[in-house]
């Protein structure tokens, strides 16, 4: 039996339906040249608007040290700058997503790591995390949360995207409700916006305050 496809166009399907991060790793390497023409230009992309928003309207310092988790490359960074921020540090696994990033000149560091496993990030690091488009089919688990929790500063603030469909079937809900229950974090907002406008997708778009230990 073959793989289940999550969307009609070919590229989209590859990445949301790779099984191992080798397979991942080879899409995003060979879509890096293209990915802003194919995601903004066809697909409609706009969950990085969103997403920056979102962080602007809640965190007021513009000097706050924010790590764009997932940044592939760059757009949300890029959003982050016209809301006047002026610390923000990228995290991707994709070496080829991180060069075109790097190109923008809008990253105080670039670090290649796998959301999926430990960071090799400290405690209470960040006052800020954006993560857009990684919560998705085929990429980031629930279980990433975690780490974005710990790296978060106490206070801190964490805003993400998750892609309709996911968040319901793949444990996200859950663990963020887990994480809630828990003492962890503190939901400040969570609604419905456009993920790929043309592919008629959306995505839940969530913030959330880190609660002191």
């Amino acid at each position: 039996m073959g793989k289940e496809k999550i969307s009609d166009n070919e590229t989209l399907d590859r990445v949301y339906t790779a099984t191992n991060h080798q397979e991942l790793m080879s899409a995003y390497g060979d879509w890096a040249k293209q990915y802003e023409n194919d995601t903004v230009g066809a697909f409609g992309y706009v969950a990085h608007i969103a997403t920056a928003k979102a962080l602007a309207d809640v965190v007021d310092d513009r000097n706050s040290l924010i790590l764009d988790a997932g940044c592939g490359t760059g757009l949300v960074g890029e959003q982050l700058v016209e809301h006047g921020y002026t610390q923000i540090e990228a995290l991707d696994y994709s070496a080829e997503m991180l060069k075109e990033a790097e190109a923008k000149n809008i990253y105080a560091r670039h670090m290649q790591a796998d959301l999926s496993k430990p960071l090799d990030i400290q405690d209470n690091t960040y006052d800020a995390i954006v993560c857009t488009g990684t919560f998705t089919y085929g990429h980031v688990t629930p279980d990433g949360f975690d780490e974005l929790v710990r790296i978060t500063k106490p206070g801190g603030t964490i805003c993400f995207t998750v892609r309709e469909g996911a968040y319901e079937d793949h444990g996200y809900a859950e663990r963020l409700q887990k994480l809630e229950s828990e003492g962890r974090w503190k939901l400040l907002n969570r609604f419905d916006t456009d993920y790929l406008k043309e592919e008629n997708v959306q995505c839940k778009l969530c913030v959330y305050r880190v609660y002191a230990e």
